[in-house]
Parts: C-alpha cells; structure tokens; sequence
C-alpha cells in the first residue's frame, strides 16, 4: 500500500484533534477559498476547487483512507475481483437516499458511472478500458473490462473529476440540479459571494472511526460556507482578524503573519508540485521542438524561490514524485532546471521560429502562479519568444483551458496523488490534449500490470515519455499554507479540506 510521508505537519490525516467528550451538534463556519467554482458538477471538472465544495455534496462508490489507501464509501465492501482482473462486482451500502428523499440503488450508479465515463476526463481514461457496467441485482453492479485496468479503484474514489453517484432521474449531459447523497446538501448559491450547505439529516454515516476522507463522516456543523475571496493578500487579512474559520490557499510568506494573528497556521508537506501544461493540440506548442525549446529556457529553481521565497517551502525537484515514495524515479530528470536560453534559441531556429507569442494562461488568485509566470516569461524572452501573459481569475482560466485555440502554457498544481494515472495530463481529454503513440504505450502497460512492483518499474517509463514529449513541465515541490480558526475543531489537515467532522468548540 501507498504510504505517504509526512503529508502535514500539524497533524496527519489519521489524527483526528478534539475533546474526549462527542462534540455538540450546531454552529456554522466560513470557509474562504481562492474564488467561485466553475462548476457545482463534479464529473465534467478537473478544478480542485470544484472538488473541495462538492465532496460535501456527492459520494463516490470509495475513497481513501489515511494512508491513501482506496476503501468503500457508498460500495458496502471492497469489489470482489475476477483471477484475471477483468471483472469487479462491486455491491452497495443498502438504506441510502439522496437529498431529494430517493432511494439509493443499482439504478442510480449504473446510470452515474455510464456518464461519467462519458463526460469526465478521468471517466474516459476508465472508458478506454471498460467493457461494460450492468445492474447484477438491486444492490450489486459489475464492471466488465476489456484487459486489466490497475488504476480503476483510485478512478472511482477520486473527487476530481469524480465518478459521483448522481439519481438516475436526475441524470442529463448537464445537471439541473445539485443532488447527491452527501453529508451535506446545497440551500443557496449566490454567485461571487458564497455557496450555503446545510446538513442533510437523512444522511447514514458509514459505521465506526473516520479513517482520512473515508469512515464515518459525522455532521456537527449545521451549515458549511464557501465564500470566494480572489485576492490573497485579502484572504491573509482576515485570517489574520479571525474573520474566517478556514482560510484556503495562502502565500507561504505570511506565515508569521497568520502565526501572531486570531488564526492558526496549516502546513501540508510536501503537498504538490506546480505545472507549465503545454497544449500539444494547436498552436505554437503542438511543435515538439518549441516545447523541448521551452524545457530548455525555463530556470525552475528561480521561479520556485520567487513564488515561495524560502527553501522551507519548496524543493528543487524534477521527478514526479518526492522522496519516500514509492513512485519515486530519476527517469528524465536530467531534462530538469536546464535555464539554458542559447541551446533554447538554436532548437527555436531549427523549428522555424518566428516571432508568433507564446501565451500563458495564469491567475493572481493563486499568487504563485502568477509569481511563477513572471519569472518564465522573462526566461522565455530571454531564449528569443516573445510573450503574452493572460492573466484571469480563477473560474475563467478553467473555462478557457478547455479551447486549445486560446492559450499555449497554462499554470496550475497538483497534490501528490497516490495514483500517477490521476494525474490530468494522461487522461486524453484533459486540457493540454498529449495523445501520442508513445505515451499510448507507456502508460497502457503501466496500467495493465497487475502486480506493485511490476507498476513501479512501469511508472519510470511514464516519466521518461514525459520528459522526452513535453506535454507538462513540473516546477518543483512545494509546501502549502491554510489557516484555522482556534474554535474550529475536528479538522484533518488534507489536500482537499472536508469539514465533516468538524465543530465549533463553545
């Protein structure tokens, strides 16, 4: 099993903080992040943003637990696994309903996984696989695969891009409504001031302890506000005042600020790696020598230490993963931090470069992005590009990223997932759109291998095909800051903040 080391330094995902006494029911939080959501549909966005509101909302047939190991949510057990691999019967938890007071079935996740497997960048990374999902009785459905498919557990307990279960009358190419089975429900959505959930009092909770973002998921908290709050400097202040009761999402530099003030720091460590995703579809970047001319100019240790000031919080590092993983591999790590602008210019002159801008999608609502993007442009000048910088906020970047015909770079993040196929950019639907002979092959024999170990060596083979094919340059790793309130207990320091569990201490 994946063992994740030191993910946060205040507590681990396994700890949960709180009095020995059970905790009263009551109270509301605000929750401030870094913007308004595209999207409240969990399938057809890749945005943790989506994922960190609607995973109060939905449920998904797993999820992870504290060592990110893939356990049952809505599944009543883990699936029962044909000798080849290609078979799952997966059975349901029974006595479930959606917020709309239905009864949840067979019915309702056939239905739910048919779309997302049509919809969801990572529901058609599944599809390429699947041969068929079918209702077996009222409660037990059967995933039929075409070959093995390793990665398919970790797919359905993602909550990015998420294979939610959705009531099948509910079910259309675009939602309607905002049903799901979920600790908590949606009441009102007023855009660019705040989402409003409330708990769902039909709600069953899974039997026994929370276990990371699975076991019981117990509803003190009447009502979970989401407020967008774009600007980081704004989000700092009121941390710093206690206006909040979690801040997503600050620049590392404020941790002093946040320490001294009404707010309690958050560290996860490591938690991610910032990305340069290139659209190899159309454009200026679908050339793979201007992209390797990129890879080429870029400095990435400078443009780490400018959006995160102290080593404390980043590391220069080209693998994908960090380590004391097991995933860790050099593979392709010498294409890393080159910041050679000549050798950039020469391959740029091969390519028959001439003059046409590169343009980054960015947004100030991450202010390292932005931070990072100033940096590369003046490198990529430096080479001989010229450079347009399309700075928006959050939910238009994300709407704009799906039109390989507006940008060439944009910049985002990712946690470390316990999975290398969640990553986006192997789903061909994913913005950036990497589709080549050699990544089919790469990555198809990652995913079919049965066994861990034969995984982990497949995994170096992933990591060199990136390198050598561009689609995506990782920054480095770096480590995140949020901030609590000091009355807000119960809460597990986590990649995608939940906040079931979580009360108000009187």
């Amino acid at each position: 099993m994946l063992k994740i080391v030191c993910l946060v330094a205040l507590a681990t995902l396994a700890t949960m903080t709180g009095a020995t006494a059970a905790p009263a029911k009551g109270g509301s939080i605000t929750v401030a992040t870094v913007g308004e959501p595209p999207t409240l549909d969990p399938m057809v966005s890749t945005a943790d943003l989506v994922g960190i509101v609607t995973q109060h909302i939905f449920e998904t047939l797993y999820t992870f637990d504290a060592n990110w190991s893939v356990i049952p949510l809505v599944a009543d057990a883990m699936p029962d696994v044909s000798a080849d691999g290609r078979v799952y019967t997966i059975k349901i938890r029974q006595g479930l309903t959606f917020h709309d007071g239905s009864a949840l079935d067979a019915d309702d996740v056939v239905a739910s996984l048919k779309r997302w497997t049509e919809v969801a960048s990572r529901g058609k990374l599944a599809a390429d696989n699947i041969d068929k999902i079918e209702k077996v009785d009222g409660f037990t459905i059967k995933i039929s695969l075409k070959q093995p498919f390793a990665p398919l557990l970790a797919l359905l307990a993602f909550n990015n891009s998420a294979a939610v279960i959705l009531p099948s009358e509910k079910i259309a190419p675009e939602l309607k409504e905002i049903v799901g089975s979920g600790p908590y429900m949606l009441k009102a959505r007023v855009a660019d001031q705040y989402i409003q959930l409330v708990r769902f009092e039909g709600y069953k909770p899974r039997e026994g302890d929370p276990n990371g973002y699975g076991g019981a998921r117990k509803q003190y908290l009447d009502e979970i506000r989401f407020v967008p709050i774009p600007n980081a400097n704004t989000r700092v202040e009121g941390a710093v005042a206690g206006q909040f009761d979690y801040t997503d999402s600050l620049p590392v530099e404020a941790f002093d600020k946040i320490k001294a003030g009404a707010s309690e720091p958050i560290i996860l460590k490591p938690f991610g790696w910032p990305v340069f995703v290139m659209n190899t579809k159309q454009g200026l970047l679908s050339d793979l020598k201007l992209r390797k001319a990129v890879q080429l100019a870029l400095n990435e240790e400078d443009m780490l230490a400018a959006a995160f000031g102290s080593t404390d919080f980043y590391a220069v590092d080209g693998a994908m993963y960090p380590e004391g993983y097991p995933w860790r591999s050099e593979a392709g790590a010498d294409r890393y931090d080159q910041g050679d602008p000549e050798k950039a210019a020469a391959l740029m002159a091969k390519a028959g470069y001439a003059g046409e801008p590169i343009r980054i999608l960015t947004s100030q609502q991450y202010e390292f992005h932005y931070k990072m993007a100033l940096v590369a442009a003046e490198y990529l000048k430096a080479a001989g590009f010229k450079v347009d910088l399309d700075v928006t906020d959050w939910a238009t970047l994300t709407q704009r990223r799906a039109d390989p015909a507006l940008w060439d770079i944009y910049i985002s993040h990712s946690p470390f997932l316990p999975e290398p196929a969640l990553i986006g950019a192997l789903a061909k639907g994913s913005p950036g759109w990497w589709d080549t002979p050699a990544k089919d092959k790469a990555v198809g024999a990652f995913n079919q291998a049965l066994t861990q170990g034969e995984r982990v060596k497949l995994w170096a083979g992933v990591q060199q095909v990136m390198a050598d094919e561009v689609p995506l340059i990782k920054v480095g790793d770096f480590n995140a800051l949020s901030a609590k309130s000091k009355t807000l207990q119960g809460v597990t320091p986590a990649p995608w903040p939940y906040f079931w569990n979580a009360y108000v201490e009187k």
